[in-house]
């Protein structure tokens, strides 16, 4: 998809499956499963899709799935289908050594775990052994020295290898990594995690992370249970989901099974949905 002086293109990192009931919160299953219906043990499907942007002299590469980095128990819990971020890059006819820039929305192993793989002859290497990666400082101490809430969804020895190598920058709120491309901290899922707007002569393209991580989640109410401060992504989302509305973005969904990317409208209650699906090839 191209806009202005921008490419965009969508990465398929695989898949997997997730509790209907975490993803939904507080929403009535007989509601979240009429768009995203659960199996026999109340799993959804889930995307792992991350995004290529080519744009201002840089190659940037927005989360990366999950990686490689399972044992058999955690492939089969979550049904994990990928082989990893660089493989990905290939399909697309892209070359990982190219990327000059990569970010992580936050340091789930979901959306961060690709960075790094085992190769094959055990040691621990960079999918992306030439990018500066993006984190923000408050989302990278978290995952060091995680809670016991937190502490199963953050695998450390795959991140460390990144500030070894010398490519970690740590963010510190709003930053334009590159000219076109703004960092922006929405906190309710989790300390430090971003979104990531970029804007282009033609319009700007949202990459939602998991404060919007199905096309479902555009409702208001629809907020996870994994999230540390729910009435704050409620908040968050509603002042993302308003200018996207009225700025007519697009908005790119990392988790969706179906739907990459989509416009949106408000509703006739103080709401928002769908109003034409996008393209991103």
């Amino acid at each position: 998809m191209k806009l202005g002086a921008f490419d965009f293109r969508a990465i398929d990192a695989g898949s997997f499956r997730l509790d209907g009931g975490a993803m939904f919160g507080v929403v009535p299953k007989v509601l979240w499963s009429r768009t995203n219906p659960a199996d026999e043990n109340n799993r959804i499907s889930m995307a792992m899709r991350a995004l290529y942007v080519e744009g201002a002299g840089h190659r940037l590469v927005i989360d990366s799935g999950a990686g490689t980095n399972f044992g058999e128990k955690m492939k089969r819990n979550y049904c994990v289908k990928t082989d990893g971020l660089r493989p990905a890059l290939e399909r697309k006819g892209i070359d990982p050594d190219s990327i000059t820039d990569a970010v992580a929305t936050h340091l789930h192993f979901d959306h961060a775990g690709g960075f790094c793989y085992r190769s094959a002859g055990g040691g621990i290497e960079l999918a992306l052994p030439r990018a500066v990666h993006h984190v923000q400082r408050e989302q990278w101490e978290a995952a060091l020295d995680s809670n016991e809430k937190d502490r199963a969804s953050f695998f450390p020895e795959y991140l460390l290898p990144i500030e070894r190598a010398g490519l970690l920058r740590l963010a510190d709120g709003v930053v334009e990594i590159f000219p076109g491309v703004r960092l922006i901290p929405t906190d309710g899922h989790t300390p430090g995690h971003q979104v990531i707007l970029a804007s282009t002569s033609a319009g700007n393209v949202l990459y939602c992370g998991d404060l919007i991580p199905l096309a479902s989640h555009v409702n208001l109410p629809y907020i996870m249970a994994y999230d540390h401060f729910p009435l704050k992504t409620l908040e968050e989302k509603k002042q993302m989901l308003a200018r996207a509305a009225d700025e007519g973005w697009i908005l790119f969904f990392e988790h969706d099974p179906e739907i990459a990317a989509a416009r949106i409208q408000r509703t006739d209650h103080e709401g928002f949905k769908i109003a034409e699906t996008v393209e991103v090839d």
